[in-house]
């Protein structure tokens, strides 16, 4: 079933972890597919493997802080396409993990500048483009700590808190336009970012895996997939009345 059969999807670090997955999941399901990112090999690999299965998909080198290099990408895959119906909002990084009073400010603001100001830019420029196609749905990646909290990463947890709050300002702002603003709250998901936290931990990746694997009711961490399910829901017609929301796809995590 090609559930987002003539929509076009930009996702933001699509070249890997959910942001992969979500482009695959979705080229699967029909849509034409921008892959935004800035590890361009990895993009490249991703849009070849999309059409190798008969998808329809683009590369685009794309900084998420860079708002002229946001407003140009996203005129070019309307120029491309047609139409912008579909934005996830997927490009982040962890960033320092040291408590509050030892961050400093250039590592504050390189988290805030990516995660917090780089979904701005790119849901400012899919806005026109969405209001011309008549709707879209925006789908901001945030994360269970953007709804709970824990003795880590503090630049992280404070941007994902700012995701969450910004789907739901958005929502309330072009609710009128048919444009939905949603966001999504993983748990812990094994991706190479989440791989690279476990290569700093002191008894290795193994332990880690079992570890966060211990921290999910359901028994394990995540796969990319169980996100990109979920994405391609908010982003198809199905979910039509769904906007503001917070779609939690955790294992049980928030619920301990």
């Amino acid at each position: 079933m090609a559930r987002l059969e003539g929509k076009t999807a930009i996702v933001t670090g699509g070249s890997l972890g959910i942001g992969k997955s979500c482009c695959i999941e979705m080229a699967k399901e029909g849509a034409n597919i921008a892959v935004t990112d800035l590890q361009d090999n990895e993009g490249k690999e991703v849009v070849e493997e999309i059409k190798e299965n008969g998808g329809s998909a683009r590369y685009w080198h794309m900084d998420v802080t860079n708002e002229k290099e946001v407003e140009s990408v996203f005129k070019e895959v309307k120029d491309v396409w047609g139409s912008i119906d579909v934005l996830v909002n997927n490009a982040g990084i962890a960033g320092v993990n040291k408590p509050p009073h030892e961050i400093t400010e250039k590592e504050w603001d390189q988290v805030m500048d990516v995660n917090v100001k780089g979904v701005f830019f790119c849901t400012k420029y899919a806005i026109p483009y969405m209001k011309e196609a008549g709707g879209g749905s925006i789908i901001h990646l945030s994360s269970i700590y953007g709804i709970i909290s824990a003795a880590d990463i503090p630049p992280y947890h404070a941007s994902k808190g700012a995701v969450r709050l910004m789907a739901k300002t958005e929502a309330l702002f072009y609710a009128r336009d048919n444009i939905r603003v949603n966001s999504v709250h993983p748990g812990y998901i094994w991706t190479p970012l989440v791989e690279d936290l476990g290569k700093q931990h002191p008894d290795g990746v193994e332990a880690f895996r079992k570890h966060l694997d211990s921290l999910h009711p359901i028994g394990h961490v995540g796969e990319p997939e169980d996100i990109a399910y979920g994405v391609i829901y908010l982003a198809s017609d199905e979910s039509k009345f769904v906007t503001g929301s917070e779609f939690v796809i955790d294992g049980g995590y928030t619920v301990r």
